[in-house]
């Protein structure tokens, strides 16, 4: 817990953190479920502890064989999903012909002798699949099947992930924006673009770009994998990185490795709950902006108002000189992204603008905390801005320095400075 103390006239704060193992998926090159696996086993994952826990699962007719490889010039484990002969018992063509549907792999997994966390934590894995497969489709979430993926391979796929982040201890998982490719891929429905539509359907509201090769980047499986695993999209957190595990795509590019790396360390967690040390201190947001100049500026406050409770991040006002020297106002407001569309809508709505622009752009923000601490004046919130355990800003809270100035009638400006 935090704790508060006047030190030489001087406010100082003590917490106590906890160490957090995260692992962070660097997708410069996509991912897919047997890049998931080859990281894994390289970062340090036992292949025999892997394929222990993955025969908890009542599927055969596979076999898990695992492989140093090169793409382009970096080293990477390869690890491959082989199906074996029909022939020799319950074999691929059995399992690929009667594990297609949601009900076949809800049963298959719910009897598995795996622990139960990972067990709900795959089965929503398979529901991302199912419910994209559906829409894209539109056939009823209980009929769709997987259309593109054999079932086996998914679900060693998507199960060994989430069993070796377990075996390596891995208690938060970030990774970066996705690349998808770009291009065409071949399916039973004929040519489609990349990404395929279940892969842009499961990645919806997550942050995605297309570039280097010409093929598909992201599948379907490796989407659902990391949209439900992940705390969040951007750049490495802050970090101390202990591990490095490089898996290989089944292709080698020459414009680029065809790789997934994973970056395994420890961040630091507060035991109060507010948030880690890893948190990412660079985020993407939206800037809406309009320009205006035939309204009555009584109804700005009205319409900040509706911004901020709707979710807006921060809304300002600034003079601008219009068109034929007219005096105008540029609204401007900063939103995570998904709150881009209501706050357009309040925008048209409660203001004479006929048209907005919005772009993307970056910021950079301290962990910030609201701590009551005593002063000469009393109890007063005051605003703590850090970065893990290095304090980088203290500052009081603007109304409770407003209520004392009032109530002891001395200049607010005395007040804070004497507060700071």
């Amino acid at each position: 817990m935090y704790e508060s103390a006047r030190v030489g006239g001087k406010i100082s704060f003590t917490g106590d953190f906890i160490t957090l193992k995260i692992a962070y998926f660097d997708c410069f090159s996509g991912i897919s479920g047997d890049m998931c696996l080859g990281a894994l086993v390289d970062a340090g994952l036992s292949f025999k502890k892997l394929k222990e826990e993955l025969d908890k699962i009542p599927v055969q007719g596979y076999r898990l064989v695992a492989e140093k490889v090169k793409r382009g010039h970096l080293a990477a484990s390869k690890v491959s999903v082989l199906q074996e002969n029909a022939k020799k018992g319950r074999g691929a063509s059995t399992n690929r012909l009667l594990i297609r549907r949601w009900k076949d792999i809800e049963e298959i997994i719910l009897n598995s002798a795996l622990a139960q966390d990972i067990k709900q934590k795959g089965l929503r894995v398979f529901k991302k699949l199912f419910d994209a497969e559906s829409k894209v489709h539109g056939e009823p979430f209980h009929k769709v099947h997987l259309h593109e993926l054999g079932a086996v391979d998914c679900i060693v796929d998507v199960f060994g992930t989430i069993i070796g982040l377990d075996a390596l201890g891995i208690e938060k998982v970030y990774s970066s924006p996705l690349n998808l490719g770009k291009g065409f891929i071949k399916t039973e429905h004929g040519i489609l673009p990349v990404p395929a539509p279940a892969t842009a359907e499961i990645l919806k509201n997550t942050p995605v770009y297309s570039g280097g090769v010409s093929f598909e980047l992201t599948t379907p499986t490796g989407a659902a994998i990391i949209k439900e695993l992940s705390e969040g999209f951007s750049d490495i957190p802050l970090m101390n990185i202990e591990k490095i595990g490089t898996g290989a795509g089944q292709n080698d590019f020459k414009e680029q490795p065809n790789v997934l790396r994973i970056l395994i360390g420890n961040t630091l967690l507060s035991t109060r709950g507010k948030g880690t040390m890893g948190e990412f201190c660079d985020k993407a947001i939206t800037v809406i902006e309009t320009d205006i100049d035939d309204m009555n500026p009584q109804i700005f406050e009205y319409v900040m108002e509706k911004l901020y409770k709707a979710g807006a991040l921060d809304v300002y006002l600034t003079h601008v000189m219009m068109k034929k020297a007219r005096p105008g106002v540029k609204l401007t407001v900063l939103c995570n992204e998904e709150k881009n569309d209501d706050l357009m809508d309040i925008i048209l709505r409660e203001t004479s603008t006929i048209g907005l622009r919005f772009y993307k752009a970056g910021r950079r923000v301290l962990q910030r905390e609201i701590k009551k601490t005593d002063t000469e004046f009393g109890k007063i919130r005051v605003k703590v801005s850090k970065l893990g355990n290095d304090i980088f800003k203290v500052t009081p809270e603007y109304e409770d320095c407003k209520r004392i100035a009032k109530k002891l009638n001395i200049p607010l400006i005395d007040i804070i400075r004497k507060i700071k």
